[in-house]
C-alpha cells in the first residue's frame, strides 16, 4: 500500500474492531453497558458498519459518576507534581501508539491520516505536555483588605470536583484529551462522553490511561448517544461542571438542564467565521490560506472561514484561485494515498450539507464550483468542495453554520469603512473565530479591535494552540478553553481572611 502506514497495522485494526464491541470504562474496569445494548459505527468512507460499541445509558453514566466522586478526593489531594508525570506519561504512550490513534481515528471519522496523525495525535500530546505544566502552577495571591484593622487575606483555587465532559465528532481524539488535560491537571475528575459517531479513539485513550497509571475512577468513559449518555451526564446531580463542545443549539439545552445543581458550564459551540481579504493581501498567501480554510477537515470544523469578505479590486482574482483549488483539491477516503479532503461524519450530515447549498441557490446564489455529492465515490458520504457567490445578508446559508465545505463569497468596496467592514463580519448570532489578511498592520488591527470574535488571525496567524485561549463571543460559546484560562475554568476560586 502506497501510504504513510503499515498495510498490516490497518488490518489488524479491522480486525480487533470486529471482534466485539468496545466498552466503557468504569472505575477503572472495561465493562459493557448495564443494558446490554450496543450501537453500530460507519465508516463514512464507504458508509459501511465495521465497528460497534457499548450504547451507555442513565445507568452507567451513574455508576461512572459515583467512581469519579469516590476517586475525586484522594486525586484532588495528590501531589501536583505527581499528577503532572502522569499526564506526561500519558502523552509519551499516545505517541507510541500514534499510529493505532491515526488509523482508527481516520476510519472513523473519515479524516485523511496525516491530519488524524499530526491534529490529532501530535495535538493531543501537545496538549498533555503543555497542561502538565499547569499542575504546580495553579495559585492563589495575597489580597490588601481595605477594614480597619490588620489582616491576612488570601485567594486559593480548588478543584471544581466532578466534570462531565461532552466531545463532538470533528476531531475526536484531538478533543477528548483537550478537555481532560486541564480538568485532571486541575485536580478535577472526569466522565467523558465521546460524540456517537466516532466512539473509537476514546476507548483507545481509556486503555492507555489505564496503562500510564492513572487510578481507577479518575477517567470514566461512557460511549452512547446524546439524548440518553450526554442527557444524563448534564442531569446528574454528582456532576459539578460540564464542558462541551458542539452545536449552539445543543449548547442551550445544557443550559437549561444544568440548572437542577446549578453546575459550573464551558460552552464552545457553533461559529460562521468571517475571513477578510484586503486589496493589499499577499493573495499568494490569502487564496490557499482561505481555501483551505474552509475545505479542512471537509469544513467540519467549527472555527472554519466560511464566509469570505473580499474586496473588489481583487474579489474576482481571489474567488477564482480558490474555485481551481477546489477543482484540484483531492478527495477520497481518509487513508487512500494523497486525500487532502476526506467525507462528511454521516448520511445525516450530507444530506443537510446538500441541503443547504439548494437552498444558497434557491435564495439567488451561485453555484460557482462543486455543489454536488461526488458521482465516482457514492458508497461514501462524499461532496465536492463548493463556493457560491452572489450571496448577501439574511441568506441561510450566509447565517447559520453548515458545517461542511461550502464557502459564501461576498465583496465590499472603497467606500466601505473600518466600521462597515466589521459590521458585515458581525452580522450573524456567532463570533468564534475570524481572520484578516492584509499588508496594513495598522488595518489589521484596527479592524481586529472591531471584530466580536474569540479569536483573530492576521496573515495566516496560529491554529489551535494549548496555550492560546479557545472560545467565542455572542451565541459561540462561554468561557473559554487552552491556556491559562482554559485550566482555571476547572477550578472555584475560595477567598480566605485571618484577621490579626
Amino acid at each position: 500500500m502506497n501510504a504513510p502506514f503499515a498495510a498490516a497495522a490497518l488490518d489488524q485494526i479491522r480486525s480487533e474492531l470486529a471482534s466485539g464491541p468496545r466498552q466503557l470504562l468504569i472505575d477503572g474496569r472495561f465493562v459493557p453497558a448495564a443494558s446490554g445494548e450496543t450501537f453500530d459505527v460507519v465508516d463514512p468512507a464507504t458508509g459501511q458498519v465495521f465497528a460497534s460499541a457499548a450504547s451507555g445509558g442513565r445507568e452507567d453514566v451513574d455508576r461512572a459518576a459515583q467512581a469519579a466522586r469516590r476517586a475525586f478526593d484522594g486525586w484532588a489531594a495528590t501531589p501536583p507534581a505527581q499528577r503532572a508525570r502522569l499526564l506526561l506519561r500519558l502523552a509519551d504512550l499516545i505517541e507510541a501508539h500514534g499510529e493505532r490513534i491515526a488509523l482508527t481515528e481516520s476510519l472513523d471519522n473519515g479524516m485523511p491520516f496525516m491530519m488524524a496523525k499530526f491534529a490529532g495525535v501530535m495535538g493531543a500530546a501537545d496538549q498533555l505536555r503543555y497542561n502538565a505544566g499547569w499542575a504546580t502552577k495553579i495559585t492563589g495571591e495575597t489580597v490588601q483588605p481595605s477594614a480597619p484593622g490588620e489582616w491576612h487575606a488570601f485567594t486559593l483555587r480548588e478543584p471544581v470536583g466532578v466534570v462531565g465532559a461532552i466531545v463532538p465528532w470533528n476531531f475526536p481524539f484531538v478533543m477528548s484529551v483537550a478537555k481532560i488535560a486541564p480538568a485532571l491537571a486541575a485536580g478535577c475528575t472526569v466522565v467523558l462522553k465521546p460524540a456517537e459517531q466516532t466512539p473509537l479513539t476514546a476507548v483507545i485513550l481509556g486503555e492507555l490511561l489505564l496503562e500510564a497509571g492513572f487510578p481507577a475512577g479518575i477517567v470514566n468513559i461512557v460511549t452512547g448517544y446524546g439524548e440518553t449518555a450526554g442527557a444524563a451526564i448534564v442531569d446528574h446531580p454528582g456532576v459539578d461542571k460540564v464542558s462541551f463542545t458542539g452545536s449552539t443549539a445543543v449548547g442551550k439545552a445544557i443550559v437549561r438542564a444544568s440548572t437542577g445543581n446549578l453546575k459550573r458550564v464551558t460552552l464552545e459551540l457553533g461559529g460562521k467565521s468571517p475571513n477578510i481579504i484586503f486589496a493589499d493581501a499577499d493573495l499568494s498567501k490569502a487564496i490557499p490560506g482561505a481555501a483551505m480554510g474552509i475545505f479542512g477537515n471537509a469544513g467540519q470544523v467549527c472555527a472554519a472561514g466560511s464566509r469570505l469578505f473580499v474586496h473588489e479590486a481583487v474579489f474576482d482574482e481571489v474567488v477564482e484561485g480558490i474555485k481551481e483549488r477546489a477543482r484540484t483539491l483531492k478527495v477520497g477516503p481518509g487513508l487512500a494515498p494523497g486525500t487532502e479532503m476526506g467525507p462528511l461524519v454521516s448520511q445525516e450530515q450530507l444530506d443537510r450539507v446538500l441541503s443547504y447549498v439548494e437552498s444558497g441557490a434557491g435564495e439567488g446564489a451561485t453555484i460557482s464550483v462543486g455543489g454536488q455529492r461526488l458521482s465516482d465515490q457514492d458508497a461514501g458520504y462524499f461532496i465536492q468542495p463548493t463556493v457560491l457567490t452572489g450571496t448577501v445578508s439574511g441568506m441561510r446559508v450566509v447565517e447559520e453554520e453548515i458545517f461542511g465545505p461550502v464557502l459564501c463569497a461576498m465583496k465590499f468596496g472603497e467606500g466601505d469603512d473600518l466600521d462597515a467592514v466589521a459590521a458585515q463580519a458581525n452580522s450573524t448570532e456567532y463570533g468564534l473565530s475570524s481572520a484578516i489578511w492584509t499588508r496594513d498592520l495598522s488595518t489589521a488591527l484596527k479592524l481586529c479591535r472591531r471584530l466580536k470574535a474569540g479569536t483573530v488571525r492576521i496573515n495566516g496567524g496560529a491554529g489551535v494552540d494549548p496555550g492560546l485561549p479557545l472560545g467565542g463571543y455572542k451565541q459561540s460559546g462561554w468561557g473559554r478553553e487552552n491556556g491559562r484560562a482554559g485550566v482555571e475554568a476547572y477550578t472555584e476560586l475560595k477567598a480566605v481572611t485571618v484577621a490579626l
